[in-house]
């Protein structure tokens, strides 16, 4: 079945609808789902999900444009969060340079404490990258994040940057950006690497795959993703989905839950 290796059902854009929507997802062919803590509020919502649905897991941190607050004290909530046994990432954490707030040093402060947290709990990261390509790589030789893996959500490089997280053992995120027209630097990376590093996701309820463009996104459009990964690889859409699904698993470290 499909997996959503990134979500964010804890939004308030589903408070209407959010348990039947998620009640409907095996109908509609999604067996697993990770719902990833962008915010302190955000972070308990996805606990929460994940508690309250046996198919959904969460991963808990904090997204580069809520660091600014950040104590250390939200550290160790974090650390005492990833024991939980729901909990399968640290994420999402990164770099983000499209609006500058806040400032780069301060992002990339929080970025660090938080993989050298992920290093403390022994859990894979989900990273946000967002024109910053140069020092999230960085970042990430500095703190040794290939003995971590994890996934660059939401991928907007190369392909050669691509294989470079490869070569890392982390998966390439792909979710709705792949059915845009304008979207040829990442239909040329879906095409280039193997199927065995990518992972479908959503980053609902953003980013909805074309037909739905504009719309609220979920993981019931993700057929969508599959069928377009299926025409660039040349190969069927269950394949992409058990394939995926397999990575997904490793991805999270799932093998035995």
């Amino acid at each position: 079945m499909i997996f959503d290796t990134h979500a964010h059902y804890e939004d308030e854009q589903f408070n209407e609808d959010r348990n039947e929507l998620l009640a409907s997802m095996k109908e509609n062919g999604v067996g697993r789902i990770v719902d990833v803590g962008a915010s302190i509020e955000s972070t308990k919502g996805a606990v929460m999900l994940a508690h309250k649905y046996d198919f959904i897991y969460a991963a808990v941190g904090i997204h580069p444009d809520g660091v600014a607050e950040l104590t250390e004290d939200h550290m160790g909530w974090l650390k005492t969060l990833a024991a939980d046994e729901k909990v399968v990432a640290i994420g999402e954490i990164g770099l983000d340079y499209h609006y500058e707030d806040p400032v780069r040093d301060i992002q990339k402060v929080w970025f660090e404490r938080q993989l050298e947290l992920a290093h403390e709990v022994g859990l894979p990261v989900c990273i946000h990258s967002r024109e910053a390509a140069k020092d999230t790589l960085d970042i990430m030789k500095k703190h040794n994040a290939d003995k971590l893996g994890g996934v660059i959500h939401c991928f907007s490089y190369s392909t050669e940057m691509a294989q470079t997280y490869i070569d890392m053992g982390f998966y390439i995120g792909v979710g709705g950006v792949v059915t845009f027209k304008n979207s040829k630097k990442l239909k040329e990376v879906v095409k280039n690497i193997p199927l065995e590093h990518i992972v479908l996701e959503t980053d609902c309820p953003y980013m909805a795959p074309v037909p739905n463009r504009g719309k609220r996104n979920s993981s019931i459009y993700l057929p969508y993703v599959v069928a377009a990964i299926a025409q660039i690889k040349g190969i069927s859409e269950d394949e992409v989905i058990k394939v995926t699904e397999e990575n997904g698993m490793k991805l999270y470290r799932m093998a035995g839950i």
